[in-house]
């Protein structure tokens, strides 16, 4: 994907340590923008074709780690940064459904959070444990993950953050067939995001959090428990709220409001924007995207009727020539 060659290259400064090389505050910071331009790519273009670029950023922290010089504090803040990287790395590969490599990315970094008893490290990585149980379809195991983080996370004061908690509770509870419990999480959660001037400020990792994300969750609440015009208003709200730079996004709530368009009995408005979709997939690369596909066109070709068909048609082919 051309894009992925729109992260920024290290200053020769970083790359061209040698061993014994000592180092300092800049070349972290120049370390920590190789991460955040990492953060960036994926919210446009999903994980499919960054992971390469992600396990090279980790493997280039590692090699300073293990091959130059500098005082302790550096050395945390190293320490702490590829425990970072690789959890970005976990959520690469768990977009792209690599799933196997995603536990170990995370295992890796929930091993760097424990050895410097970083907690806001151990929280990000048990949300998206959690966040993986639950798509997996082991929402008890989600739910206690996502309880754990909220433990941790009770004494930093940011709402934002403890509405992302929530929002991941909540999702695990619909999984579960426990709709008033969900719901009544999904409620605290919209209330803390509401909130957010009263408290801390969130994390960099959480900066996803809102609106978008919380009308995401209602529909897919709507979905579980059979709702279908319900859960249609939702998620296209989700849509109409969501940031464009989130382009993952945007494909993934598309494809996910033409699904409950076809389960709420409207297959045209679903096929429109189905194949709308494909206008926006050519710059995406994620394997949550194609299997929500893949759902959608299957559904759209159980319809029977001829324009759904035919859009059925055209996603098969799409997802085909992206495979070839």
């Amino acid at each position: 994907m051309a894009a992925a060659a729109g992260l920024p290259t290290p200053t020769a400064r970083t790359a061209t340590l040698t061993p014994g090389s000592a180092i300092g505050t800049a070349h972290v910071i120049e370390l920590r923008e190789g991460l955040r331009s990492l953060y960036h790519l994926d919210d446009a273009y999903g994980g499919g074709d960054i992971r390469r670029l992600a396990r090279r950023h980790l493997s280039r922290v590692q090699r300073v780690i293990n091959t130059a010089q500098y005082p302790e504090t550096i050395g945390r803040q190293l320490q702490l940064l590829a425990g970072e990287t690789a959890e970005h790395c976990g959520w690469l590969h768990y977009d792209a459904g690599q799933q196997d490599e995603a536990r170990r990315y995370w295992g890796e970094a929930l091993t760097v959070a424990t050895v410097l008893e970083e907690s806001s490290l151990a929280i990000l990585v048990l949300a998206s444990l959690s966040m993986q149980a639950s798509y997996e379809g082991r929402p008890r195991e989600g739910l206690n993950l996502a309880r754990a983080a909220q433990y941790r996370a009770a004494r930093y004061g940011s709402p934002v953050l403890r509405s992302l908690l929530a929002s991941r509770e909540a999702r695990a509870l619909s999984l579960m067939q426990d709709a008033t419990a969900a719901r009544r999480q999904l409620a605290l959660s919209m209330r803390l995001v509401e909130d957010t001037e009263r408290g801390r400020p969130s994390p960099e990792w959480a900066a996803f959090h809102g609106q978008a994300e919380l009308d995401y969750a209602q529909g897919l609440l709507y979905t579980e428990t059979g709702h279908h015009g319900a859960a249609v208003q939702f998620l296209g709200a989700a849509l109409a709220h969501q940031d464009r730079t989130y382009g993952r996004n945007r494909a993934l709530y598309r494809l996910t409001l033409a699904r409950s368009l076809v389960h709420a009995g409207e297959a045209d408005e679903a096929a429109k924007h189905a194949v709308e979709s494909l206008d926006h997939l050519e710059e995406v690369e994620s394997g949550r995207v194609t299997r929500r596909l893949g759902e959608v066109a299957t559904l759209l070709r159980d319809v029977g009727a001829i324009s759904t068909r035919d859009a059925a048609d055209q996603l098969t082919r799409y997802t085909e020539s992206r495979a070839a």
